[in-house]
């Protein structure tokens, strides 16, 4: 775990961008690390999604470091990690980094959203005020026991208050500490260029798909999050489904997509290495 915080903590520090894609579950954190990423995103959206939620504080720290802990041990690449609000005051953002940590984290970002919360591209969203905040930042900072796990704070600011106000909390949440600071929320070509425009200087976080990796890259952003391999999942689920549904069968490969999942989830190997304790 160690090992992955410091792979990533040097990521950032260098002169290229971490594309990070959203990932729910192991199976889909293993296949993002043999496609070659670097690290993967633990989705807040995506983890509710999973179990029949929307993205509206349905779910708490148990479950989401619950699932972390599940990402993590089934790949080696840094798993960053949506920790909502902190789950409370500066003593719970204490409780929630301790779990994150332990759970096998490389980072997380906390955010000022009113709780219960809701997806970052939702509107109607409410924010804490500044005050209520800088302190949970400080909390998240001291609270890690490694150095190398990486506090990103989020700003939700930017649909409620717009551009002055994000970037106000931004550069404070950077003053309290955070390693990398991110506003959420971004819809458009005009928001991203004022992201990279008003706060270009810091460390930052962009999540979504607006632009290709390079061209977010070339604006200067430090990681990525990229949303799109959790609604291409979606899709193809319900495709699928739908297909079966309709004609009594899902277009494919059967049995060789079959055989496909059990290699690449490394079923012979394991059945291998009990077959030596049968000797």
């Amino acid at each position: 775990m160690r090992e992955a915080r410091r792979k990533l903590r040097n990521a950032l520090g260098g002169e290229g961008m971490v594309l990070a894609p959203f990932v729910y579950d192991g199976l889909q954190a293993k296949l993002a690390e043999a496609a070659g990423f670097e690290a993967v995103y633990m989705t807040g959206f995506g983890t509710a999604a999973a179990r029949g939620l929307p993205d509206l504080g349905l779910i708490g720290a148990a479950e989401m470091t619950q699932n972390a802990r599940i990402i993590a041990a089934a790949v080696s690449v840094p798993v960053i990690c949506d920790a909502d609000t902190g789950y409370g005051n500066p003593l719970n953002v204490i409780r929630t980094v301790e779990g994150f940590e332990d759970a096998g984290a490389a980072a997380l970002h906390i955010e000022d959203q009113v709780w219960p919360k809701r997806c970052g591209f939702l509107g109607g969203k409410e924010v804490v005020p500044v005050a209520e905040m800088i302190p949970k930042v400080r909390a998240a900072v001291e609270a890690r026991s490694d150095p190398d796990l990486v506090v990103i704070a989020r700003t939700d600011a930017l649909q409620p208050h717009g551009w002055d106000e994000a970037e106000s909390r931004a550069r404070a949440y950077r003053d309290a500490g955070a390693d990398l600071v991110f506003v959420d929320g971004i819809h458009g070509l005009e928001d991203l260029d004022a992201y990279a425009r008003r706060l270009g200087d810091l460390p930052c976080v962009y999540n979504g798909q607006l632009e290709t990796p390079a061209a977010i890259e070339a604006r200067g952003f430090r990681l990525q999050i990229h949303i799109g391999t959790l609604t291409v999942a979606f899709r193809a689920m319900r495709k699928a489904l739908d297909e079966l549904r309709a004609s009594g069968a899902v277009r494919g490969d059967g049995d060789a997509d079959f055989e496909a999942m059990v290699e690449f989830l490394g079923v012979p190997e394991a059945l291998e290495r009990a077959r030596k304790y049968e000797r």
